[in-house]
């Protein structure tokens, strides 16, 4: 068996209040040297067999109309797990 990973983020222009949040903790807790901060989902799909092209296109096609707001987010990796 092999796993898809999905990375799905907000749109450049779209607000991130979460994004914001984190960046505003990690100042509170004393980490510096970041900049902004965007906060995205991550999905991992298990695969029956093999994860070949017309899977991964099948999982982007699933992430583009299932995983992800098409309006606020975009589909930004379509990947094998490395560790498959």
């Amino acid at each position: 068996m092999a796993r898809v990973v999905v990375e799905v983020m907000p749109k450049p222009e779209i607000l991130d209040p979460q994004g914001k949040a984190i960046s505003g903790g990690l100042t509170r807790l004393g980490f510096s040297g970041f900049g902004e901060v965007r906060q995205g989902k991550r999905f991992e799909l298990e695969v029956e067999g093999e994860a070949t092209d017309e899977v991964l296109a099948q999982a982007r096609e699933a992430a583009e109309t299932l995983l992800s707001n098409p309006v606020i987010e975009n589909v930004v990796a379509v990947r094998v797990a490395e560790d498959a």
